[in-house]
């Protein structure tokens, strides 16, 4: 034996009615749909507003198009301070920085370790007796 469904269609058609009043509102303005980009912002005709589209698309796509023919290549980036001008991979940069800075870091260390007394500086007539450094009246 099926059962059969006896409830009333009144009943499902006022609660389908019930949730369509609560969805309507719900929804939101058509100011906000035009911000989200769901409808479009536009006073054409209905009929012109996929060429409109297009058109506009197009303009885009020749203004980046024209504004990459425009766009400076590589080797003048890394003449300007740009782009590094290392050939090492991106994630591998950094560390080269770091290791460049060391590497400079300990250069000038091993410079200053070695530089010569003022007195030798005298001597080789580089200073004059009254630039010593370690003077007081220096």
């Amino acid at each position: 034996m099926t059962n059969i469904d006896e409830t009333p269609l009144s009943a499902v058609f006022h609660e389908r009615r019930n949730s369509l009043e609560k969805h309507l509102q719900t929804r939101p303005d058509m100011q906000d749909l035009k911000d989200r980009h769901i409808l479009l912002d536009t006073n054409v005709a209905p009929a012109l507003q996929s060429a409109r589209q297009e058109l506009d698309r197009q303009r885009a796509q020749d203004s980046l198009k024209k504004n990459l023919e425009k766009r400076p290549d590589r080797g003048e980036l890394v003449e300007r301070n740009i782009l590094p001008a290392t050939n090492a991979a991106p994630a591998l940069q950094a560390h080269a920085r770091e290791l460049e800075k060391h590497m400079l870091a300990d250069n000038l260390e091993h410079k200053i370790q070695n530089r010569p007394d003022p007195e030798e500086l005298i001597s080789q007539g580089i200073l004059e007796e009254d630039e010593d450094p370690r003077s007081p009246t220096a």
